[in-house]
């Protein structure tokens, strides 16, 4: 299990949300990277250093620090679609080999080179994702499919590198994995009480989905 490739957004013009740019278009960076947490969302600060977002409102921040996605699901993604999928294509961070991403948990903690990293939430598809890509119908597929990669959280900051391994350190006593947090929050929403008492799941999500249970 261990790290692919590093990637670091190369800003562009974003039209499919009417924004003054994106960050989704990472690019594979050489030589250790540093990793910190980024503070509030709110300022479009990533975990990455030179790497931001631009939809702050949706982006970033220490529960979005660092997003992660493996090279397996997008050889995958590769072979249905017909086109090739480099890595960091999917707006990832970390392309990973070796490691099922969507079956980690929610709070699990990953060691990867000096940094210590926490799995927070599963990524929700948007606009600028299915715009990206410019496949009909993307969102709905992508959705359907519930292997979304995971967003992680710096617990201790430090640096990473192409080839770093990554170690699991810690895994909560509970079953709830990326991919059914995703299927919680997008396809079966019966899942959702299994999100509310997670306390890695970010906290203004819980709190919206007490509301929306409260109803």
């Amino acid at each position: 299990m261990n790290i692919q490739s590093v990637n670091i957004a190369r800003p562009r013009p974003n039209p499919w949300k009417r924004l003054p740019a994106t960050g989704i278009d990472k690019r594979p960076v050489r030589g250790p990277v540093a990793v910190a947490a980024p503070g509030p969302k709110g300022t479009g600060a990533v975990g990455l250093a030179g790497d931001r977002a631009y939809d702050v409102k949706h982006h970033g921040g220490d529960d979005q620090a660092v997003y992660a996605y493996a090279r397996e699901d997008l050889d995958r993604w590769q072979r249905e679609l017909g086109r090739p999928l480099p890595d960091g294509c999917f707006g990832e961070n970390l392309t990973t080999v070796g490691i099922d991403v969507n079956s980690a948990l929610i709070g699990e903690r990953w060691r990867i080179g000096s940094a210590l990293l926490e799995v927070s939430c599963p990524r929700i598809p948007c606009a600028t994702f299915a715009g990206w890509l410019q496949q009909a119908g993307w969102t709905r597929r992508f959705t359907a499919a519930a292997v979304p990669g995971p967003y992680l959280r710096v617990v201790e900051p430090g640096e990473v590198c192409v080839g770093d391994a990554v170690h699991v350190v810690a895994r909560p006593d509970h079953e709830v994995t990326v991919a059914r947090s995703f299927r919680a929050l997008t396809t079966e929403p019966g899942l959702l009480p299994l999100l509310v008492d997670l306390p890695a799941f970010p906290a203004v999500e819980r709190a919206a989905i007490r509301r929306r249970l409260d109803r």
